[in-house]
Order: C-alpha cells, then structure tokens, then sequence
C-alpha cells in the first residue's frame, strides 16, 4: 500500500484518502495499485456498505504525476497497467461511492468524480481537465461520461477547451451534488455515506445498478480512450506539451 494513499474505516463506510498533499496529490502508478487494492478489497467485504474518497485540504487531486508520465512517454512501454487497472475498477463498483473535493480537482482529479453516486465540493474547489492542453485525449471514459451529464456544450468547453468550472458551475452542470463550506466538507461527505450505508444495501446496490450502464459501453469507451492516450503519450506533440509545462514549473 502506498503512504500516499490512506484508508480507513468509519464504521460501514471504506475512506480512501489521497495524502500527498504536497504533491497536491498528484497521482503515480504506485497510488493507482493502492487505490485500485482498496476498492476491490471494499467490494469484496460485506461489512463495507459505501466508498468514500478524499483529498488533502486546497487539493483533491492535481491529476496524474507528470514525471511518471514523462517516464512512460520515453519509455518503450504501450500500456499504462496501473492506470488501467484503476479505471476498471472505478467504472464497476457495485456499492455506492462519494467523493469530497476541496480545492483542485484536475484531469483525473475531476474525471473521477464523474463515476461517483454523489460529490460534495467546497467553494474553492476547481474543475478542469487540461488533456489537449498537454495534446492528449480524454481518459477515465469522461469523454462519454461528461456529455451524457452536463450536455455536449458544456463537457467540449471542459474536456477541448480545457475551461475551468468552479463548485457552482459544476453543480449547475450537474457534475456535482452540492457545495459546502471547507469547514463542513469532510463531516458532511461522510455523513453522507454513512447514510446510504444505513439504507437497505442490497435494494441500494440494485438501484444503482439499474441507473449504471450494464452493456460495457462505459468500459469500452475506457479502453478506447486508454490506446489512444497511450499513443498521445509516445507522440512528438506530447512530449513537447509535457516538456513545456516541465520548464514553466520550474
């Protein structure tokens, strides 16, 4: 298990909590494997009854640690297994799951709200995803999710854009549940599950899946999206984006 990633039990309800804040909680292949372990091990254990996932205060998650990327990018590598394996699993979970967002929620960090049941979000938080920015597509099958939740205008402007949405904005596009002051996020976020952990598990489970994509589209469109952002890494164009954003860091 990486020590940048937490969990933790409240009762019925699995935390999974993003601890590298001063990172803001930029993700690696090592977080992915412990975020991916610790989903599955919830799913497989009756006495979870809800997933909730958090980040440090300002970040939720500043998306994908650039240097691993880098790393792939020069590499002979053609599959991101890590990652992968991540998003499958995020894309199946049967049991409900909730995420808090404070602050940044970038690429990742905003896609992988679009797979939970309910999100609460302070007011600081920011939501964008900066893949063409960095001449890569979108991942996480947000470029079928998004457009389903918030319309085709409005996930273009995000997703190829590269716009940021603040809290209301997001809950006006209906990518979040509500906003909540920083104070009450994480109380509030885990209320909430333990909420949905008390009602009826397997009347919740049937419910969610009813509401869910049962055909595999949602996974194929991952896998899909998976081969050509792996291209998009290997690309001259790629390399050139994350050089740049690289030498504007430093």
């Amino acid at each position: 298990m990486s020590d940048h990633i937490l969990v933790s039990r409240d009762g019925p309800v699995l935390i999974i909590r993003m601890n590298r804040a001063e990172k803001k909680n930029a993700i690696t292949r090592a977080m992915y494997s412990a975020m991916t372990d610790a989903l599955l091990s919830g799913e497989a254990d009756d006495s979870v009854k809800c997933h909730v996932m958090l980040g440090s205060p300002g970040a939720f998650s500043s998306g994908n640690d650039m240097q691993d990327f880098l790393s792939f990018a020069t590499s002979g590598a053609t599959e991101l297994t890590e990652v992968w394996s991540f998003l499958q699993a995020l894309a199946t979970v049967k049991k409900p799951f909730v995420s808090g967002v404070d602050g940044l929620a970038i690429g990742i960090g905003m896609t992988i709200n679009l797979h939970c049941d309910l999100t609460l979000a302070t007011p600081r938080s920011q939501f964008r995803t900066p893949f063409v920015d960095l001449a890569l597509v979108p991942e996480a099958g947000s470029s079928l999710l998004l457009p389903a939740i918030a319309g085709h205008q409005r996930a273009f402007a995000m997703l190829v854009l590269g716009e940021t949405f603040s809290a209301s904005q997001a809950k006006d596009a209906g990518i979040i549940w509500d906003v909540v002051s920083e104070d009450e996020l994480e109380t509030k976020t885990i209320a909430l599950a333990q909420r949905l952990a008390a009602r009826a598990p397997e009347a919740v489970k049937l419910s969610k899946a009813l509401m869910k994509d049962q055909s595999g589209i949602v996974l194929d469109r991952i896998k899909e999206e998976a081969m050509l952002f792996g291209q998009r890494l290997h690309s001259a164009e790629a390399r050139d984006a994350f050089m740049a954003f690289m030498m504007r860091k430093k």
